[in-house]
């Protein structure tokens, strides 16, 4: 009885501290996991809404664990207060400008706090600073902005469908243009005349190029015309002789017309007698015909004188002298020479 009563109580013994000994190591691997045994400091955060976020609950800075979320209590103005406890060893990475805000570790998984952002010009955290929050959406409210793009979405299909459907009938342009043989045909031509037009107008384009760059070209009439001001200048006073030829024309012809209209008008000056006074005419008429006939006769008589022995030899002696004087002329111009 008592070999087995100390068997029994050596084992109970040996269950005992088997039992110890995971609690110790249960202890431990907890307090590890949880920084509970680590030197840190607080922080503090003011959230307007938290998400659901625990007491316990991780804070994550740059994808690596720091600490863990101490207390959550609410405060008066409808606000928030996380206290965070941070790691020592991580103190000196987190600046005093860094945000923090409510995410999920992982798609499902529990909520953690994640610290980000800071210069490195700012001093680290010290115990007691307070962190800056950015706000975030929560999920109804992602929910709710989702459900409204979903009714947005279902009225543009709603849309297209109504726009579809008038184009297959054959309702609007569109409808006709896809439809429509004889409209589709007319369009098309219209383009095919847009082309032909551009390609013209491309010509022109290129034509106007080409004689631009004739104006262009040194030595040229034009290029003269527009750059070179002895022309201009020139040209300036041809044109302003000109106008004064045309000016003196102008007074010329003013002359002549008032001169013309003298001459209808006044019928006693001479020229007027004879332009209007067919008697004078007729008179000045009969006068050139006796002096033509006078003429004829005083041929007639110098004839008779030729024939006349009283002065035959002076008309003799006045041909030898005319006909000596081209051979004097000769001689003399011979001598010059």
């Amino acid at each position: 009885m008592e070999t087995s009563a100390r068997k029994r109580s050596i084992t109970v013994g040996l269950f005992v501290i088997i039992g110890l000994i995971i609690f110790i190591v249960g202890i431990l691997t907890i307090g590890s996991m949880k920084k509970v045994f680590s030197s840190t400091i607080s922080v503090k955060t003011l959230f307007d809404d938290v998400n659901g976020l625990k007491q316990g609950n991780n804070v994550w800075y740059s994808g690596v664990k720091i600490g863990t979320v101490k207390t959550i209590r609410f405060l008066s103005n409808s606000k928030v207060e996380v206290i965070l406890h941070i790691e020592e060893k991580s103190q000196e990475f987190v600046r005093k400008n860094a945000k923090a805000k409510v995410s999920t570790d992982g798609l499902i998984g529990n909520k953690i706090i994640v610290i980000y952002g800071g210069t490195q010009k700012v001093p680290s955290i010290e115990d007691g600073d307070e962190l800056v929050v950015e706000k975030m959406e929560s999920t109804e409210e992602m929910l709710a902005v989702l459900s409204e793009n979903n009714k947005n979405l279902l009225g543009i299909t709603s849309a297209f469908k109504t726009i579809s459907k008038n184009i297959l009938e054959g309702k609007g342009t569109v409808g006709m243009l896809l439809n429509d043989e004889r409209l589709y045909n007319d369009v098309d031509q219209t383009l095919a005349a847009l082309k032909k037009a551009s390609v013209n107008a491309q010509t022109m384009t290129a034509s106007l190029s080409g004689f631009t760059d004739k104006l262009n070209q040194k030595g040229g009439l034009a290029n003269d015309f527009a750059t070179d001001t002895v022309i201009m200048r020139d040209l300036r006073t041809t044109i302003g002789r000109l106008n004064e030829t045309v000016t003196s024309a102008n007074g010329m012809v003013s002359n002549l017309k008032t001169a013309s209209e003298n001459l209808n008008s006044n019928r006693t000056s001479p020229l007027g007698v004879l332009l209007h006074d067919e008697t004078t005419a007729s008179n000045l008429k009969g006068t050139l015909q006796n002096l033509e006939s006078s003429t004829e006769k005083l041929d007639e008589n110098m004839q008779a004188l030729r024939s006349n022995f009283l002065f035959r030899r002076y008309f003799k002696k006045k041909a030898k002298e005319e006909a000596k004087q081209p051979v004097k002329e000769a001689v003399k111009d011979s001598v010059s020479q």
